[in-house]
C-alpha cells in the first residue's frame, strides 16, 4: 500500500491551488497550515527551488474522532495534500494516505476514521 495517491495535471500553478482548496471544502476539510516551501528555501538558504506547497488539510468533526480515540494522534495531524510544479505547466498533487500512517498506531478506532478520510481525500484527487 502507497502512503500517498497523487494526480499529474496541465495548468497554471495558483489555479491549481485554488481548485485543490475547493475540493477539499468539498470533502469538509479546511486549510490550517500552508507552508511555501519554495519562498522558505529561499528565506532560509537562498535557495532557488521549484513551486511546491504544503496544505495542512483538517476534517474538523474526524479529527475530533480521532483525538477522542487517541490523545497522541495530534502528531500525524493535519492530513498533508502536497502540490509541486513538476515543469511549467504541469502540477502534482499528492495526499497522504491516512491508512498506512493509522497502521502504525495500532488502534482499532482509528481505522473506520482513517478508511473514511482515506476516501474523502481519494475523492479530492480524482476530481481533479
Amino acid at each position: 500500500m502507497n502512503y500517498y495517491f497523487n494526480k499529474t495535471l496541465k495548468g497554471n500553478f495558483g489555479e491549481i491551488i485554488k481548485k485543490v482548496t475547493e475540493e477539499l471544502k468539498a470533502e469538509g476539510f479546511g486549510i490550517l497550515t500552508d507552508i511555501n516551501i519554495q519562498e522558505t528555501l529561499k528565506k532560509k538558504l537562498d535557495v532557488d527551488f521549484k513551486q511546491y506547497r504544503i496544505l495542512g488539510a483538517c476534517n474538523p468533526p474526524f479529527a475530533y474522532k480521532a483525538l477522542l480515540a487517541e490523545d497522541k494522534i495530534g502528531t500525524m495531524l493535519p492530513c498533508n495534500v502536497i502540490v509541486q510544479e513538476i515543469e511549467p505547466g504541469i502540477v502534482e498533487v499528492a495526499a497522504i494516505n491516512p491508512m498506512v500512517s493509522m497502521q502504525a498506531v495500532k488502534n482499532e478506532q482509528l481505522n473506520e476514521i482513517a478508511f473514511e478520510i482515506n476516501k474523502k481525500l481519494k475523492n479530492v484527487i480524482h476530481k481533479l
